[in-house]
């Protein structure tokens, strides 16, 4: 499933180092010529897409990149130093606009690509430019240009790489709140979610992962009953599975077992290779029960699912659990990746 994950940033150029006027001394010259030397290069700033980075988080908490100016030119004909450039990295797939003119400034569309978002000032020119025969002794000499500054608007379509999944107020909403800066509805009926919505999860600089939250479903999904159906091709995208199950205590008129099993059997019924992606149990809603029943409610809905995958205990709203849960989601989406690059590609000639 794609969306716009989006974040405003603004970026400033070096400005070139100014040009100097300067002249010849040395013993037994008492009037040398000009040897004043140019201003150094500003410092630009580039894009370059990189394979390794999926979302645009980062470029949320730092917004502002500036890039350091030029050094001053010298005598003797001895220039400024150009200042370094800075390289930003974003996702393949970041599309890089003008935030107040629109115009398109680049389209990283595969890993290496590579863009100017704002280039430094030219240095100025010292007074050895400005020798002529009719001026021997010039004391003209140029400012460095000012860097281009901008404000960038960053937008990148993500496929979500883990989807939630579960019964209507399952809290799958509150548990990408819980996780993430997306802010979903959330409400005690039924059917609050009405479309998907997705978060970006930060586990650590340059470590996140997007995270789906999918409409309830009932049974019958597959055959169109609920909110549900229309989006399970959209789960089939997705890396990880999450399966929401609400520890409500059995005696309280609900049946978590049963609704669990009904979502698997709606999962295999509408397509056999989505129910067997990888699915985690996270028994949600742990803050309702003291803490003297909380494994003991855990252990009777594993075994009544006769669950043997990996299973995780949280609290959505309170975080109880939260975080262990998400490195563990990162950790597995990585090491995913790495068997993914370490498998042999087969080309068309030798499928043939």
């Amino acid at each position: 499933m794609k969306f716009i994950d989006e974040a405003v940033i603004e970026v400033h150029a070096g400005k070139g180092g100014d040009g100097v006027a300067s002249f010849r001394r040395e013993k037994f010259v008492p009037r040398g010529g000009p040897d004043g030397g140019d201003g150094g290069r500003g410092g630009s700033l580039f894009a370059v897409a990189d394979r390794n980075i999926n979302t645009l988080i980062d470029y949320r908490y730092a917004r502002i990149h500036r890039a350091k100016n030029g050094d001053k030119g010298q005598g003797a004909d001895c220039y400024g130093r150009s200042a370094s450039d800075i390289v930003l990295r974003m996702p393949v797939g970041t599309v890089v606009s003008d935030l107040d003119s629109g115009e398109l400034i680049a389209d990283l569309d595969h890993d290496g690509a590579r863009a100017l978002l704002a280039k430094g000032g030219k240095g100025g020119l010292g007074n050895l430019h400005f020798k002529s025969s009719i001026n021997r002794a010039p004391r003209q000499f140029t400012r460095g240009e000012a860097g281009e500054s901008r404000k960038l608007k960053l937008e990148l379509k993500v496929l979500a790489d883990v989807g939630l999944l579960g019964m209507p107020n399952a809290g799958k909403s509150t548990l990408i709140r819980a996780v993430s800066a997306a802010r979903p509805k959330v409400a005690d009926y039924p059917f609050t979610t009405l479309h998907p919505n997705l978060g970006v999860v930060r586990v650590d600089v340059n470590r996140s992962f997007v995270v789906a939250d999918i409409p309830g479903l009932i049974e019958g999904a597959a055959e169109g009953a609920g909110l549900g159906h229309q989006f399970l091709r959209h789960l089939a995208r997705t890396r990880l599975l999450l399966h929401l199950v609400d520890m409500a205590p059995l005696d309280e008129g609900t049946d978590p077992v049963k609704d669990a099993k009904a979502i698997v059997k709606e999962l295999r019924k509408y397509d056999e290779a989505l129910y067997r992606k990888p699915r985690w149990l996270v028994l949600n809603k742990a803050d309702i029960l003291p803490p003297e029943l909380r494994e003991k409610t855990a252990k009777k809905l594993i075994g009544g699912l006769g669950w043997k995958g990996k299973s995780f205990i949280i609290s959505a709203l309170s975080g109880e659990g939260c975080r262990e849960l998400t490195y563990a989601i990162m950790e597995h989406l990585e090491d995913a990746k790495e068997k993914q690059e370490r498998k042999p590609q087969v080309n068309a000639d030798e499928r043939r």
